[in-house]
């Protein structure tokens, strides 16, 4: 497993998740039931969530967060 991103809060780590199932890669969030059952504690002392992909997704997956990222930095044009 390789860990492509770090999150501080919980719905930080589902939405990328969930960004990278959409995309057909399937992410893990290893402290996902801890940090529900502890809150945010839990999270800022162990250095945030871990969003984790199969080695062999690593290179995609960081793809199309990097992409994702982008395109939320983007301001909306009207």
């Amino acid at each position: 497993m390789t860990t492509i991103a770090t999150c501080q809060r919980l719905i930080e780590a589902q939405i990328l998740q969930a960004t990278l199932g959409g995309s057909g890669i399937k992410a893990y969030l290893p402290e996902e039931l801890t940090a529900q059952t502890s809150g945010n504690v839990y999270n800022y002392m162990m250095g945030g969530l871990r969003v984790q992909v199969e080695d062999e997704d690593a290179d995609a997956a960081r793809a199309i967060l990097a992409d994702f990222n982008n395109a939320a930095a983007e301001p909306e044009t009207s």
